[in-house]
């Protein structure tokens, strides 16, 4: 439970962390000048507005408000989304490409996982119109009926 608390606090702080990384990182590892301007007008917007729609969206699932900690498909994808961002600036250039790819892969792939876990502990709503037997003076005849299915169940 320790670590998805930590998980669960550290994600504000990735949309932060995240960005500055890549540019510190690009200082430090960086081999071409002009893959400044990928980091500070692509990359960096990028992992920001990502990080920061994912953690809303983890936050948001009833699960994570009531214990204020991530379930443990949460820690595994954000962990891997994380190293692969941190080791885009890192790697070689040669394994630049292919790491770069993985990463926007398992952003995707997190951004799925996330919604799926939403809407799976959200429920499913179900709509049906049903008739009324019964014809009183304020009647409009419809009634909508609103049904919440459990997935587990």
């Amino acid at each position: 439970m320790a670590l998805r608390r930590v998980f669960y606090r550290w994600l504000w702080l990735a949309v932060l962390v995240l960005p500055v990384w890549l540019l510190i990182g690009w200082g430090v590892f960086g081999e071409n000048g002009f893959a400044i301007l990928w980091i500070v007008f692509i990359a960096m917007p990028s992992v920001f507005l990502g990080q920061g729609l994912l953690t809303l969206i983890t936050r948001s699932r009833p699960s994570v408000a009531r214990t204020r900690a991530v379930s443990w498909w949460d820690v595994l994808g954000f962990g891997v989304w994380h190293i692969l961002t941190v080791a885009v600036v890192v790697v070689d250039a040669r394994w630049f490409a292919a790491t770069l790819s993985a990463a926007i892969v398992a952003g995707f792939a997190l951004f799925w996982l996330q919604f799926w876990q939403l809407r799976r502990e959200a429920g499913v709503m179900r709509f049906r119109t049903m008739q009324r037997d019964d014809d009183g003076p304020d009647d409009d005849g419809d009634v909508l009926i609103v049904t919440e299915s459990d997935p587990d169940r």
